[in-house]
């Protein structure tokens, strides 16, 4: 009897080992293959653009005479255009198809002001003016020879584009367009004149930061 007992018994401990054994080798549980949920509308407009900071305030005289200060367009959006009189880029985008001067014209019914910088440390006054006047420029050319503000903004090239927002931050900052050669004949893309279309339109800037192409700013050493 006692030997039947222990029989039984041992046959029992060798299941409990088997099972635990099996369960030992059961695989791990793998990790959710299910793509990652995108932060709702509301989350992303709290958030806002990556790129948005605080535009820094300049103080500047324009080659005409007059006084001009971000802030003086406080509630306003504000187009800022890195300029040079004398680089190809620029000549570009005001030759027969001046590309600046008729964003400006778009919008500038629309809260939007357009203001352009001159950085080039060694610019004449003289040519700006003559610039203007033979363009006939519906926005004052800026006096920044000394380059503080580009510095400020870490202005690149002519033309170097940005975008401030209502708030005072920006919006966008980079490039005219897509177009660098001035040589596409579909899919250009102007990414300013984009900008401004959604800003003014009560959204959010879709493309807020592209590299700039141009000359490089000429800096005073």
């Amino acid at each position: 009897m006692k030997k039947k007992v222990f029989t039984i018994l041992l046959v029992l401990a060798l299941s409990l080992v088997v099972l635990a054994g099996c369960k030992s080798r059961e695989p791990a549980e793998e990790p959710s293959k299910e793509p990652a949920k995108e932060p709702s509308k509301e989350l992303a407009k709290e958030i806002g653009p990556e790129v948005a900071r605080k535009a820094p305030d300049f103080t500047l005289n324009s080659f005409d005479g007059k006084t001009i200060s971000l802030s003086d367009y406080k509630g306003k959006i504000v187009v800022l255009e890195w300029f040079n009189y004398e680089c190809p880029f620029v000549l570009r985008h005001y030759g027969n198809k001046p590309m600046m001067i008729a964003l400006a014209n778009k919008y500038k019914d629309k809260n939007v002001v357009w203001l352009t910088i001159n950085s080039t440390s060694h610019a004449a006054p003289e040519a700006n003016i003559e610039f203007a006047e033979e363009r006939k420029l519906p926005y004052p050319i800026l006096d920044d020879r000394s380059g503080t503000v580009a510095r400020a903004y870490g202005a690149r090239t002519t033309p170097h584009m940005y975008v401030i927002d209502t708030k005072g931050s920006i919006a966008y900052q980079g490039a005219i367009d897509n177009d660098e050669r001035g040589r596409k004949r579909q899919g250009v893309i102007n990414y300013v004149d984009k900008a401004l279309a959604e800003l003014t339109g009560g959204k959010l800037v879709s493309t807020t930061d592209t590299m700039p192409y141009g000359s490089t700013v000429k800096y005073a050493q």
